[in-house]
């Protein structure tokens, strides 16, 4: 059996372990899969030890996906750009890998399981750190029609910014500085987990704005409450994502690739 695991802190509320159990029972693959607290003076260590001791892959959630990417021997392209990793595996030569599912996860729940229209959208971004980074490549590709990454931290933000300076232009703003409303308002900080909020207001909203939480919970998350009760059109949380970025890393790690629209109705129907 094949032993795969999720590393994160805070990880006692992850569904992952569900879902994979869910992909290698449709796809009749031997794997194990569990959900791990590390914290960030031991995660170097535990990821090094968990290969060397026969583990196949990791998944890697907040808030270690920056130090995954540091710790990676050799990056997939999409992981290079985001500078932040969420998938770990060996190749052949026994090198650490690492690969970012994340943006391509977001974009498919986002297109495919909620029909947001991404195309030529003024998309706001909250948060500067390893999930905002993960999402951007992919969302960029999705050629909305401007991307502002708001954050606590101007300077991240600008990190962020220069990255992709070339291919987009993005904007930048510190919350207390953000003006403008947004067709879609997508929250990449943690704060949910904590039962908190970014330091947005209602004017952010566009008259039509879907607003989408990376984070998720058995109920709606703080974002997701803010964004009904200031009249956003559609508000939903990252269990699409999660199970859409997770068949990316089960793909991977497999070479299956499982179907993921009853493994989302059976997580919503629990």
């Amino acid at each position: 059996m094949s032993r795969y695991a999720v590393l994160g802190s805070p990880i006692a509320h992850s569904k992952s372990p569900i879902i994979h159990s869910m992909f290698a029972h449709q796809t009749e693959q031997d794997v194990q899969y569990e959900a791990i607290q590390v914290e960030a003076n031991e995660f170097d260590s535990f990821v090094l030890n968990f290969f060397a001791g026969g583990g196949q892959g990791l998944n890697i959630t907040v808030p270690h996906k920056e130090r995954a990417f540091a710790l990676a021997s050799k990056l997939e392209p999409r992981a290079a750009r985001a500078g932040a990793v969420n998938t770990l595996f060996q190749n052949s030569a026994k090198e650490l890998c690492g690969d970012n599912t994340d943006g391509p996860g977001l974009v498919r729940d986002l297109q495919v399981n909620h029909g947001i229209n991404i195309l030529g959208k003024n998309v706001l971004i909250v948060g500067a750190g390893g999930a905002a980074r993960g999402a951007l490549a992919s969302l960029v590709e999705a050629e909305p029609g401007a991307i502002t990454v708001v954050n606590r931290t101007l300077k991240n933000a600008k990190l962020l910014q220069q990255t992709f300076v070339n291919e987009f232009d993005i904007s930048v703003a510190e919350f207390d500085t953000l003006e403008g409303n947004f067709d879609l308002i997508i929250n990449g900080t943690s704060l949910s987990l904590n039962n908190e909020i970014p330091a947005l207001s209602s004017s952010h909203l566009s008259n039509n704005c879907c607003c989408y939480d990376m984070m998720y919970k058995n109920e709606d998350t703080s974002f997701v409450q803010w964004a009904k009760t200031n009249g956003a059109l559609l508000a939903v949380d990252g269990l699409g994502m999660l199970v859409e970025q997770a068949a990316e890393s089960f793909f991977r790690w497999r070479g299956v690739r499982p179907e993921t629209s009853s493994v989302i109705a059976n997580l919503k129907s629990q």
